[in-house]
């Protein structure tokens, strides 16, 4: 892929081959809990997202040949939820040949778009490895949440 004119971002449900991609993706990146040891199911958190009416949302970056470049989910709840309200933009990952090419900006765009169509004021987010793209986008800090690999800023932009 030679730049983002290339990339395309579609709903999960679109485009079901994508799904054992994103498992292995899932189990590498987050493996305290979707690994062999922990209590999470990617393929199922995964099939549970493959819609695009009501959360959770599941969004992929495609490459003009349709390869997996990126995901990223809109969801009621995640890492942090139990201090805020959601939706909750979740599970941002891209490819790691593809990392530093626009393309998780990209999806946090789209993330924003879809919490705006389905008539949500803010959307929140915990992370430590995408501070500077939200903070670019004008998210704001609003404290912290614990998760398995300890405590992460959670972050919030408003909408309306």
């Amino acid at each position: 892929m030679n730049s983002l004119n290339d990339m395309r971002i579609a709903h999960l449900i679109e485009h079901p081959f994508a799904i054992p991609v994103l498992t292995r993706w899932f189990m590498d990146e987050w493996s305290p809990w979707y690994g062999p040891e922990g209590p999470g199911d990617a393929k199922r958190d995964l099939e549970e997202c493959s819609r695009d009416d009501a959360l959770p949302i599941c969004l992929i970056a495609l490459s003009g040949n349709k390869t997996v470049l990126g995901t990223g989910t809109l969801k009621a709840k995640s890492v942090g939820s139990k201090r805020s309200d959601g939706p909750w933009m979740s599970a941002l990952l891209v490819s790691k040949d593809h990392r530093g090419k626009g393309i998780g900006t990209a999806l946090i765009a789209a993330i924003e778009k879809e919490a705006q169509r389905l008539g949500f004021n803010s959307v929140y987010c915990s992370t430590n490895t995408a501070e500077n793209t939200l903070q670019l986008r004008g998210w704001k800090a609003d404290g912290t949440a614990e998760t398995l690999r300890g405590p992460v800023p959670v972050y919030r932009l408003k909408l309306t």
